[in-house]
């Protein structure tokens, strides 16, 4: 199931060595303007550039101050709302470093007389990724404030920086479980909505098969639950662990942090996906509309910049039993003695909404667990259970959560819909939304919603879980040797100033704090720059052919980028695929 991005490189490929003539002739067109352009038009384009260069460096000397205030204030969670805290984790006889809060106030609005007494609490879960929370809040036009909008009371769950001692999965969904109990027992006959972000997702599936009668339906945005599944050479993710040799790394890096795993090298992972992206063309971005930009690149850099941390046992528990072991699909997955998960114990409908532009929680992994759990359409109806997916087309995996476009369509358009999921008929249904009109303020008939009929039998996904089962079978091994004869050693050679040290030299930090006034004196004077020049800027017109120059050059940059990042992706397939797909059936063999 190529996606549209795929379809769309393949359908403008240009044979190797060759250039379209219309391209030939652009090219030479700009370089006779360029040429006719001295000296005046190209004077105004190097003034130009100078401010612009001068503004671009301010703003990262500021996201990097605004890091470090973010750390002196012990990140908070980001939110664009008040919030009062109900129930602190820390402090629960079996505690965890989550928190559980209650939206108050929208600017200078009280929410009290904006909610409707008839619609259910909605309880947000943002994700433990290596990044703090508030994602799920982040701005007005997102999942708090579409459920705002819409007149549900609002709950969301935060976390700390730093995970508690020994903190386990287990205490985590102790802790969740606390939060929905209180949720619950604050809106009687009501069960709440819980919206789960990506990791957070297979949390809230935990919570849905533990708490039965106890929730309402369950919204899992971008949440992985099919580990092993994926696209070849557009989920290369899903790859890592055969190709590091399983978790032995997990557990390295948590012993070097003193029992906490940073969440900078979580962020360094996603930032390696699409290199085009990260070296070039965030940055540009910024630069080519430094006055347009900045703000948006500041607020989104806040929360990308706020590093946070999970014990050892937590993650090495999320690689060992999901991403390597796949265990919760197939109702292995031990959270305690004695106690298994089984997706079957969940009766709340769940809504699974995914983006085909994902290429970290393709669809593949949002849905193929259905067909595991339930071998048939006829075995989903017996169990009664309802399953709804929602297909976004080329958004991307953070988009799910901050797109303002997505948080006014598609948000808004499930929880005007939550009443209706609990009166579907047992089954596998898709959501369609037809005719929307992008308006946070309209409401159905504006647009409409239908849930249409599928098959659990036509989710047919490529199965791989042979080669799968042979790295889940090393990485044991490898575990079990660290542990060992390794392990022993850097925790005895590891001290809390060693783990801190490493902690602060990670390059996710020293990339962003370089350019602080606090570690670079110098960049004081790009502040005195950035204040002087900017009264007497005047911006450029982007008819200058100087400047359509530049954007033809930094252009050829993102694509040499792209094709890197797409052979070293193919590169990674095949030799994952030496070491462990022997035996697999081909391409043609699966179309067959």
């Amino acid at each position: 199931m190529p996606t549209e991005a795929h379809r769309t490189h393949h359908a403008i490929k240009q044979p190797a060595g060759r250039t379209a003539p219309n391209e030939t002739l652009e090219a030479g067109h700009l370089a006779s303007q360029l040429t006719a352009a001295w000296p005046f038009e190209l004077a105004a384009y190097q003034l130009d550039l100078w401010h612009r260069s001068v503004r671009y460096l301010d703003t990262l000397r500021e996201r990097a101050n605004n890091m470090l205030e973010h750390e002196r204030a012990g990140k908070p969670p980001l939110l664009d709302f008040d919030y009062e805290t109900i129930l602190d984790g820390r402090r629960l006889a079996r505690p965890a470093n989550y928190a559980l809060l209650r939206i108050t106030r929208v600017g200078d609005d009280c929410l009290e007389d904006c909610l409707d007494a008839r619609n259910p609490p909605v309880m947000i879960v943002d994700p433990r990724a290596g990044h703090g929370p508030g994602i799920g809040g982040f701005k007005r036009d997102s999942e708090v404030g579409m459920a705002l909008h819409e007149g549900h009371p609002v709950y969301f769950v935060m976390f700390f920086p730093d995970p508690l001692p020994g903190q386990t999965l287990e205490d985590v969904l102790h802790v969740l479980r606390r939060f929905v109990e209180t949720v619950a027992a604050r809106h009687p006959g009501q069960p709440p909505v819980l919206y789960g972000n990506c990791q957070a997702g297979w949390a809230i599936a935990l919570l849905s098969a533990d708490c039965e009668g106890l929730v309402g339906p369950a919204v899992l945005n971008g949440s992985p639950l099919s580990y092993w599944s994926g696209e070849s050479g557009v989920n290369p993710m899903r790859l890592a662990g055969g190709l590091l040799g399983g978790a032995w790394l997990t557990h390295l890096l948590a012993d070097l942090g003193d029992g906490r795993f940073d969440g900078a090298h979580l962020a360094t992972n996603f930032e390696s996906l699409k290199p085009a992206n990260t070296l070039w063309q965030k940055d540009y971005q910024l630069f080519a509309d430094i006055d347009g930009q900045r703000e948006r690149f500041l607020d989104f850099e806040r929360w990308w910049t706020g590093f946070y941390a999970l014990s050892k046992e937590e993650i090495t528990a999320i690689v060992e039993n999901l991403f390597v072991g796949n265990q919760l699909e197939r109702g292995e997955l031990r959270v305690c003695p004695g106690c298994t998960v089984d997706l079957r114990r969940i009766r709340n409908p769940l809504m699974i909404f995914a983006s085909s532009g994902d290429n970290i929680t393709p669809p593949h992994q949002a849905l193929n667990w259905i067909p595991t759990v339930y071998p048939s359409t006829a075995a989903l109806k017996a169990a009664g259970q309802r399953i709804i997916y929602l297909l976004n087309t080329h958004v991307g995996h953070l988009g799910i959560f901050v797109s303002s476009k997505i948080a006014r369509l598609e948000h808004r358009a499930i929880l005007e819909s939550v009443g209706e999921l609990n009166d579907l008929a047992p089954g596998l249904y898709e959501m369609r939304i037809d005719n929307p009109t992008g308006d946070p303020d309209c409401h159905k008939p504006q647009f409409q919603v239908r849930f249409e009929e599928r098959r659990v039998e036509d989710l047919d996904y490529p199965d791989q879980a042979p080669a799968f089962d042979r790295v889940r079978a090393l990485s044991e091994h490898n575990v079990a040797f660290y542990e060992t004869f390794i392990g022993p050693w850097v925790r005895l050679a590891v001290n809390p100033w060693m783990a801190e040290t490493l902690r602060q030299l990670h390059p996710a930090r020293t990339s962003r704090l370089m350019f602080s006034e606090r570690f670079a004196p110098w960049m004081t004077g790009v502040k005195w720059l950035a204040d002087v020049t900017e009264p007497a800027r005047e911006l450029l017109d982007d008819d200058n052919p100087c400047r359509q120059w530049e954007a033809r050059v930094s252009e050829s940059i993102a694509t040499t980028l792209t094709i890197a990042g797409t052979a070293r992706d193919s590169l990674f397939e095949m030799g994952f695929l030496s070491l462990y797909g022997w035996g697999l059936p081909s391409e043609d063999e699966r179309r067959r």
